[in-house]
């Protein structure tokens, strides 16, 4: 991985971005580039919920292992808050846009672009002249289902998803 058009000590409530090696690791690290964003920006006093960062997780897991499956090459992930929301996008070499299947309970697999367009307030791939680019925004704010807990604190301490299973992510 490399970059953070922020840097360590600037404040993240701007863009911020990374570029992968298109590798399945390339997956976990941009899950966990994202995860420490929401923390930075948890920090500057943005509320981000339980329920924000979760989505926030799976959307930017789902598009980079698209981008790992089925493009060769690098892919570039960057993140930027709109309001209380976070447009998350990322790049790809391959200049076919995907498409959401509709909802098929049977089917095995490829439900990937359906979770991100169901978890996103607006969906959006664009053709560059090198490849695409898929733009999710998701509400950071999303309403916590777990009553009774500060939800920004439990959001900053349980970005990585492992409190109560003993399971970290997947």
């Amino acid at each position: 991985m490399a970059g953070d058009g922020e840097g360590e000590d600037a404040p993240p409530s701007g863009w911020a971005g990374a570029a992968y090696d298109g590798t399945s690791d390339s997956i976990g690290e941009a899950r966990r580039f994202a995860t420490d964003y929401l923390r930075r920006l948890a920090g500057e006093g943005l509320l981000v919920s339980t329920d924000g960062v979760g989505a926030v997780q799976l959307v930017v897991s789902e598009l980079v292992t698209n981008a790992v499956k089925y493009s060769p090459g690098p892919c570039l992930l960057d993140l930027e808050p709109v309001g209380d929301a976070l447009d998350i996008t990322v790049w790809d070499s391959s200049l076919t846009l995907p498409t959401v299947a509709p909802p098929e309970p049977g089917r095995v697999g490829k439900h990937g672009l359906e979770i991100v367009a169901a978890l996103s307030e607006e969906l959006q791939a664009r053709r560059t002249p090198i490849g695409k680019r898929i733009t999710a925004r998701v509400r950071l704010t999303a309403p916590d289902r777990s009553a009774g807990r500060d939800e920004r604190d439990d959001a900053v301490g349980d970005v990585d998803g492992d409190r109560a299973s003993g399971r970290g992510p997947s």
